[in-house]
């Protein structure tokens, strides 16, 4: 950027499947970049969270308005300038597109794991609405974003703050660097 020119606000998209670390990277990645963080998951309807935690997947008609309120708080924080992280698993390129909208304001940060260790990490979690039983339907699901997304892949074996200095280097930015 050049002296006095100040950063286009940018929301980044945080997605992988469920256990994938999604919501815990992006809260750190908001905190670190001081940016506002949602995590998707709060934007489900109560009859969605009881299909899943039901052991239900969703189909594409229960994620379309999902998806909508989750796009009007990406295109409210882009059109107030403040930008801002979501956990949202995304997990195909059609709901990734849905969420987007201008690509050079919104990235993706595609948190990459094996079936084995997300597997573990669902095990050990408590309190959550995804049972574990929803796993392979997640990575049936899952179209890994392609070159033409530009996304930052991650690997997750690292653990939390390894991911977000890794996703930091990759934007080459800090703290406050992302919005004008």
């Amino acid at each position: 950027m050049g002296e006095g020119e100040a950063a286009m606000p940018i929301v980044l998209v945080v997605t992988g499947v469920s256990g994938s670390g999604k919501s815990t990277v992006a809260s750190l990645l908001a905190e670190r970049l001081g940016l506002p963080f949602v995590d998707g998951d709060d934007f489900h309807t109560p009859e969605s969270v009881a299909r899943m935690s039901a052991g239900h997947p969703l189909d594409d008609q229960a994620r379309g308005p999902w998806l909508a309120l989750i796009r009007g708080w990406i295109d409210r924080q882009l059109a107030t300038g403040e930008g801002g992280v979501v956990a949202c698993s995304a997990l195909k390129r059609r709901y990734r597109r849905a969420l987007i909208g201008d690509p050079t304001r919104v990235r993706i940060v595609y948190l990459e794991g094996s079936r084995d260790l997300i597997g573990r990490r669902i095990a050990a979690r408590h309190g959550h609405f995804m049972p574990a039983v929803l796993l392979d339907s997640q990575f049936a699901a899952l179209e890994p974003p392609g070159p033409d997304e530009d996304p930052i892949t991650v690997g997750i074996e690292e653990g939390p703050e390894a991911i977000v200095a890794a996703v930091a280097t990759r934007l080459g930015r800090s703290p406050g660097d992302l919005c004008g």
